[in-house]
């Protein structure tokens, strides 16, 4: 036999031992049922999920989530793991080495597993377990086989990407790794605690309502977890989460915002004029670190290439090469890997000081929190993870980056130090992204510290139209039914006086006085005759919405985008000129009923939608392909308004769209009517009633390997 002859048959015969050892390790594991988990699906395909221990609803928590939105999940893993560019090309590469040049996965290796608990890393690899599960299971579901398994580090890699884009330091670090201003994606959120004492029926009430992104990755998951250990808690959670982020539990529940305090810091370093990739600091010469990253990116098909990318390392963190200069990126909001950890004794806390002591943990880094209980408690935090900084640097420019000074040590205010109200006289807090000093009645508010420019909290004179609006109801009652209640939450109107944090003198927009010959005349009339409603019949909000968005690209080009910022008449007639020309343009005419332009849209579904820009009841659109189409596609999402009552909490929420973002599942579309008109359906945490009203109860299942 000659030697070509040898090697093939040596070759076929390695292929068929590989072969047949793959089949047979296959044909040995199997799939049994978890009997100590059932998932409970009502009858909006909701997961309700009880086990005998918090492990046990970990894991049928991970296996819900995987039926209804394994692609949302894995795109998160992936991305943890610095491949999203093997799965979507170019974009994908972008975001991979924004997370390796933040470090996430540095921090998580340096202080992983022992900066976590014994009992939390049971839950943590709960969750893991439960996902490599499914991918076994169903492998034809995985969209790339080599970021599996999954691990813990993953998980938390994961939580330190979520809480960067939570805390804005994520958009921070794209402005010097990228040289531009990054784009504000749509956000804004609603939190309102209301006490007994202003209520007609004596009920403490909550609203649960975050302006979220509709589908993705930091989209809403509604689920209930219940377990014999003690968990039994209802709310949202996004794709990928291990607990509930804000919901209610048989005692108390919570709400959070963004909120936006100073926990990033950006430096300019002052390079050496003797070495090369050498910087000064406090008369001393450091090198540089060269750190170089590598990750495919695919081209086409199964085709992928290597890629390589480098950036620094200096005392402050990452560090960046740019056209201005040389430039550093720190933040506290990566600096601890225990997120999830925290917010799991959020979800057992059965009483305000087991809550606040959850809350004095501080590892997760920012938000605003509004609580209220079953005994009538109410409390507003913002909290933010603020490093201890010297009084002698302006904290919200850019930074000398040659002197230890500014190098701050992982040391942190307290949370007695935070802005903060707990039970005022008004009986009511409320946050919707605007100052923390606002956060009550008036006289009840919190008083901003004299170090408040250490801190970055908006000031109290920076409001947006939803607390202006919100003060404006809430002043209206003495005492609220529940029905006025959400009245308030699902208000679609405009305060007397328009005003963001970025725009103080919004209002002149909207009363601004032209000639009757300007070529403005006609929609500037409009505009100041507009009733500020932004209802589905409202024929001047689209008006208005594209008019605003030719004011703040306006601004944003001109470097004017700034807390505290103004506007002039110049600027409103160019903006009202910009959103008459698109009116006119696209629907031929400037007055449209917003419904007609603004759709609530997933699959077959197509219903006209209410809401704007900072309005209670949120929307934020994006347009279609479909001609003169605007989807929304982010603000009202999940929603969950609460009573608190002698006989336990009565629960109502919607989610945007459903509970599946699986196309085939009947529970796709099924919320879109009663979210699109403004309707809850009712929830328990009353498990006899989950069972005795269920759709389907089933187990997930476990591997067993009987090698």
């Amino acid at each position: 036999m000659d030697h070509l002859s040898r090697f093939f048959s040596t070759l076929l015969y390695t292929l068929f031992v590989c072969f047949f050892i793959a089949c047979a390790n296959e044909e040995q594991v199997s799939f049994v049922e978890k009997k100590d988990v059932q998932i409970i699906r009502d009858v909006w395909g909701v997961p309700h999920i009880t086990g005998k221990t918090d492990a046990d609803v970990v894991y049928g928590l991970a296996w819900a989530q995987c039926e209804d939105d394994f692609v949302t999940m894995q795109e998160q893993l992936i991305a943890g793991k610095g491949m999203y560019g093997e799965l979507k090309g170019k974009d994908g590469l972008i975001l991979d080495f924004a997370i390796k040049f933040m470090g996430l996965r540095e921090e998580v290796d340096k202080r992983y597993p022992q900066d976590i608990s014994k009992e939390h890393l049971v839950l943590l690899n709960a969750y893991v377990d439960a996902v490599n599960t499914f991918a076994q299971k169903f492998p034809e579901e995985v969209l790339l086989p080599d970021a599996l398994p999954l691990t813990v580090e993953d998980i938390l890699v994961g939580y330190l990407m979520g809480v960067a884009n939570i805390a804005g330091a994520d958009a921070e670090f794209q402005t010097i790794m990228e040289n531009k201003l990054p784009e504000d994606p749509p956000s804004g959120s609603n939190a309102i605690a209301i006490s007994g004492d202003r209520t007609d029926t004596g009920h403490t009430f909550l609203a649960i309502n975050s302006h979220q992104p509709l589908e993705g990755w930091y989209s809403w998951y509604e689920a209930h977890m219940h377990s014999d250990e003690g968990l039994n808690i209802i709310g949202g959670t996004f794709p990928g989460g291990l607990m509930i982020f804000h919901g209610v539990n048989e005692h108390l529940g919570w709400a959070m915002t963004v909120n936006d305090p100073d926990v990033t810091d950006i430096y300019r370093l002052e390079m050496s004029a003797n070495k090369e990739d050498h910087y000064m600091v406090d008369g001393k010469e450091l090198p540089l670190i060269k750190k170089t990253y590598r990750s495919w990116m695919k081209v086409a098909g199964p085709i992928k290439i290597p890629i390589k990318q480098s950036c620094y390392q200096s005392i402050y963190g990452p560090t960046f090469k740019t056209d201005q200069g040389v430039f550093a990126w720190r933040t506290s909001a990566v600096k601890d890997i225990r997120v999830s950890e925290q917010w799991f004794a959020m979800n057992k806390a059965s009483n305000y000081s087991e809550f606040k002591k959850a809350l004095d943990m501080r590892f997760i880094p920012s938000t605003n929190i509004v609580y209220a209980d079953k005994s009538d408690t109410i409390y507003y935090l913002s909290n933010a993870k603020i490093p201890t900084r010297s009084d002698a640097y302006k904290w919200d420019s850019v930074l000398p980056g040659n002197t230890e000074a500014t190098n701050w040590k992982e040391e942190y205010i307290d949370t007695d130090s935070l802005p903060q109200v707990l039970n005022p006289p008004s009986s009511f807090v409320f946050n919707t992204n605007n100052s923390p000093f606002n956060s009550t009645a008036p006289d009840d508010d919190p008083v901003a510290s004299s170090s408040n420019h250490l801190y970055g909290f908006q000031g109290e004179h920076l409001s947006n139209n939803r607390s202006k609006r919100f003060l404006q109801l809430i002043g209206q009652y003495d005492k609220l039914s529940y029905d006025d209640f959400k009245t308030i939450k699902y208000d679609l109107q405009y305060p007397d006086t328009m005003v963001t944090p970025h725009i103080t003198n919004l209002e002149l927009l909207l009363s601004l006085e032209v000639e009757y010959s300007d070529g403005l005349y006609v929609a500037n009339n409009i505009l100041k005759d507009w009733d500020r409603k932004t209802t589905k019949e409202s024929t001047g909000a689209a008006l208005f919405f594209f008019t605003y968005a030719a004011l703040e690209k306006k601004l944003k080009e001109t470097d004017r985008w700034e807390r505290g910022g103004t506007i002039n008449k110049a600027d409103c007639e160019y903006a009202i000129y910009e959103g008459a020309k698109v009116m006119t343009e696209k629907f031929g005419r400037l007055e449209v009923p917003l419904g007609d332009i603004q759709k609530h849209i997933r699959g077959d579904v197509s219903l006209p939608l209410a809401g704007g820009p900072d309005i209670l009841a949120a929307m934020y659109w994006k347009e279609t392909e479909q001609l003169n189409v605007y989807k929304g596609v982010a603000g009202e999402s999940y929603i969950s308004l609460v009573q608190f009552t002698d006989e336990g909490p009565i629960i109502e929420t919607v989610n945007a769209y459903g509970s599946s973002a699986e196309p085939d599942s009947p529970h796709y579309t099924d919320q879109m009517e009663m979210f699109a008109n403004q309707q809850l359906k009712p929830m328990t945490l009353d498990m006899d009633k989950v069972v005795a009203e269920a759709d389907s109860i089933y187990h997930p299942l476990v591997t067993v390997d009987f090698n």
